[in-house]
């Protein structure tokens, strides 16, 4: 059985990255196909690891490959907040992703959601500082992935940060860069959580051509305790339907092309 997926196996799973969950009635709704057909796709889509067969349907595959944090509430916490949100964000944003395209991920629960919408995909390069990232996109056969490698600063944290992060983005450049953030504000610009990450996000900017920033709209008008860079460096903003028009206005004045998911 080939690796390649046909159009409507990707359709099924794009409505399951867009859900989470499905049922066959559902499926069958969102594909016009038949049952066996349906089934069929499930079962190549399961083979790949995308996502899981149920009695009845099907959910998508949201890999946890890092055992000691499986029953953490504090990670789990941070996976699970806005998720229905965080995976329409990642999906739009892996929707502009072209094949051959070398794209960039920065830490945070947003771009895992953006990576996970790219596991099916084929000859693509992924860099990213995130050592979940780079996990959960390792086993799949189409997409290359290269960790910057550097230190793990705090705890909680998948973040690699420091010099030999730094020294390693100096040799790389990418086509697009996606970016988890902790704050955006029309005055004070795009802000992170910790001083050392937004270091090595700013260097990835630097790198990239297209920055894009994803977040969902919780974080828009808020200001984190490190500057990462001004909102002239920004090219694209994915967030979710809540957001106000008051707070994307300011933000598409600076010319940021601003994408609802």
């Amino acid at each position: 059985m080939s690796d390649a997926l046909s159009p409507r196996a990707e359709q099924l799973l794009k409505h399951l990255l867009r859900t989470g969950t499905a049922t066959i009635e559902e499926l069958l709704a969102v594909a016009g196909s038949s049952a066996p057909s349906i089934r069929r796709d499930l079962a190549r889509l399961e083979n790949r690891g995308l996502i899981r067969r149920t009695h009845g349907g099907a959910t998508l595959v949201e890999p946890l490959l890092y055992e000691p944090f499986r029953f953490d509430s504090s990670f789990l916490a941070r996976e699970q907040r806005f998720a229905a949100e965080k995976r329409r964000i990642g999906l739009a944003g892996a929707e502009l992703v072209q094949a051959n395209e070398t794209i960039g991920l920065t830490a945070g629960t947003t771009t895992t959601y953006v990576g996970r919408s790219l596991r099916h995909r084929d000859n693509l390069k992924v860099i990213t500082n995130a050592i979940n990232i780079g996990m959960e996109l390792c086993n799949q056969p189409g997409i290359r992935t290269y960790l910057t490698g550097g230190v793990v600063p705090w705890t909680w944290s998948f973040s690699l940060t420091g010099n030999a992060a730094l020294t390693y983005l100096n040799d790389v450049y990418m086509d697009r860069l996606f970016v988890s953030i902790t704050g955006l504000d029309a005055e004070r610009g795009v802000t992170q959580l910790e001083p050392e990450e937004a270091l090595v996000y700013r260097k990835m900017l630097k790198q990239s051509k297209q920055v894009i920033v994803v977040t969902d709209s919780s974080k828009l008008g808020r200001v984190g305790p490190a500057f990462l860079c001004p909102l002239s460096d920004i090219h694209i903003l994915i967030t979710d339907t809540g957001a106000s028009p008051e707070a994307l206005a300011p933000l598409q004045k600076q010319g940021i092309k601003v994408i609802l998911a």
